[in-house]
């Protein structure tokens, strides 16, 4: 399992030319693996040090499902290194490590909704020609009453901080294991501790100038995890682009050697830590065999996809994939679909929706369901809220007699023992952002405004076609039709 677990290869790409959105993938890809050839050393427990072949991978439409299993890909704009293989690294006594971990946040308290509210929309819609932050804080204020109802009935605020920060931990344990002693940092997008200030916290705990904090902290090599399996523009890369934008200002910080895991959907230790949960879940249900496994993702507008090159549909599938080939290996071969949740305002996300296929499935006659958040490594108001709350009474009133949910991973230790791997395995790949491909960056960023103005547009045509008076009749119904509950 050890040299399973320990193919890390960041692929050569290959694209259809004959295609106009294979050119867009390309593009949007290369920004993310602008090296053709990069290895990556593996580390045993004892902090051995072996060396990997380069293999090619090609990206596909759809994804090809073989031989993925075990592999991370990071971040060749930013963890890129050269030559054929990685030669021997040890961790010196003066190495001092550090990780992010990179989550979308959510508010602590009730209080905080609407700010978090305002923050989540405001970021959403990053330099837009049009006016986004006059409507990002009328949207947050008429939004915020009834996202309140969604966080009171999970207990008056959102748990992610407080889990990530025990998966912080818990990596951190898992790290001292292997012998690889770390400090482990939060850093959430949309509220606290926001990405910006967790680059002061992993730095320095006092003093302002950042030069000076990471210097304090003795911080000579990073690695950034996002806690995404699946990569998207919407998050990981969001969250990347912040922090890349944030080491670059700075002359210190631009030197330090970072790596970053793009995604890790695929590697083994995950893909048996979800399958172990569902496995135990099925026995829960009267008649294991005859349950439908549903995998709920969170979805994106489709223009991400088919316009910007977003990888992440084709990620949940051979994600899907990855997992339910496991699940046979143990002689599960349930009947199983995926369907994405969350879809906001008048433009069309990644199909099939959640709430339609439940309904299906019940007309269908299927009565019994085991729900798997596939998308979520923490519990948050997507799964306490949405899932377990109006997604099962919508199955139950469609047909479904017998419903299950599978618990988020959070802090399971087969899925945080990969963690630590993935951390390990990056390590040796880090390299300075100031040497990394501007002008790829920059053709990513392009690709990313044009995804957000299309769906940000969109929502904004909508609004000015309908007459004066029923905008103002009816606007808070049509502002709350637009912003669902987040990724949170």
């Amino acid at each position: 399992m050890e040299a399973a677990a320990g193919s890390r290869i960041i692929p050569q790409m290959n694209f259809n030319q004959n295609s106009a959105s294979s050119r867009r993938q390309a593009k949007l890809v290369s920004s993310f693996f602008n090296a053709s050839e990069v290895s990556v050393a593996l580390h045993s427990n004892s902090n051995d040090t072996k060396n990997t072949v380069i293999r090619e991978l090609s990206l596909r439409l759809p994804a090809q499902r073989k031989d993925f299993v075990g592999r991370t890909f990071c971040s060749a704009g930013v963890c890129t290194y050269p030559g054929d293989t990685i030669g021997s690294h040890s961790h010196s006594a003066e190495e001092k490590i550090g990780v992010m971990l990179l989550n979308l946040g959510g508010p602590d308290s009730l209080h905080d909704v609407q700010p978090f509210l305002f923050n989540l929309i405001s970021f959403v819609f990053p330099g837009c020609s049009v006016p986004s932050t006059p409507l990002a804080q009328l949207i947050s204020v008429l939004r915020a009453p009834k996202s309140k109802e969604g966080y009171a009935a999970i207990g008056g605020g959102s748990p992610l901080r407080k889990i990530t920060d025990e998966q912080a931990s818990a990596l951190k344990l898992a790290l001292e294991a292997k012998e690889v002693s770390a400090n482990v940092y939060v850093a959430m997008r949309y509220w606290h501790p926001f990405t910006e200030e967790a680059v002061h916290q992993a730095s320095h705990k006092n003093e302002m100038i950042l030069a000076k904090e990471i210097k304090r902290d003795r911080i000579t090599r990073l690695v950034v995890l996002p806690l995404y399996p699946q990569y998207s523009i919407s998050t990981t890369g969001s969250s990347v682009r912040v922090l890349r934008d944030m080491f670059r200002e700075d002359t210190h910080l631009s030197r330090l050697p970072v790596a970053i895991i793009q995604s890790w959907y695929q590697r083994e230790g995950y893909i048996k830590s979800m399958a172990d949960l569902i496995e135990k879940e099925l026995h829960v249900f009267p008649n294991p065999e005859e349950t439908m496994i549903f995998f709920s993702a969170h979805g994106v507008p489709v223009s991400y996809v088919e316009d910007a090159g977003d990888p992440y549909r084709d990620q949940m599938e051979e994600c899907i994939f990855l997992i339910m080939q496991e699940l046979k290996s143990r002689g599960i071969s349930n009947n199983h679909t995926l369907a994405y949740q969350s879809r906001v305002g008048p433009v069309q996300w990644l199909k099939p929706y959640t709430d339609e296929v439940l309904v299906e499935l019940g007309q269908q006659g299927v009565k019994s369901l085991l729900a798997v958040p596939v998308s979520f490594v923490s519990e948050h108001i997507e799964t306490l809220e949405e899932i377990d709350m109006e997604y099962k009474e919508l199955a139950l009133e469609s047909g479904i007699v017998n419903w299950g949910r599978v618990p988020a991973l959070n802090c399971t230790s087969s899925f945080i023992t990969d963690l630590a791997d993935a951390v390990i395995e990056a390590l040796p790949s880090a390299q300075a952002i100031s040497t990394t491909n501007t002008t790829s960056d920059e053709a990513e960023n392009d690709i990313v405004r044009y995804a957000i103005k299309m769906f940000f547009g969109s929502i904004l045509a909508f609004i000015l076609l309908l007459s004066p008076k029923l905008f103002v009749e009816d606007s808070k119904e049509i502002v709350e039709d637009y912003i669902e509950e987040p990724m949170l």
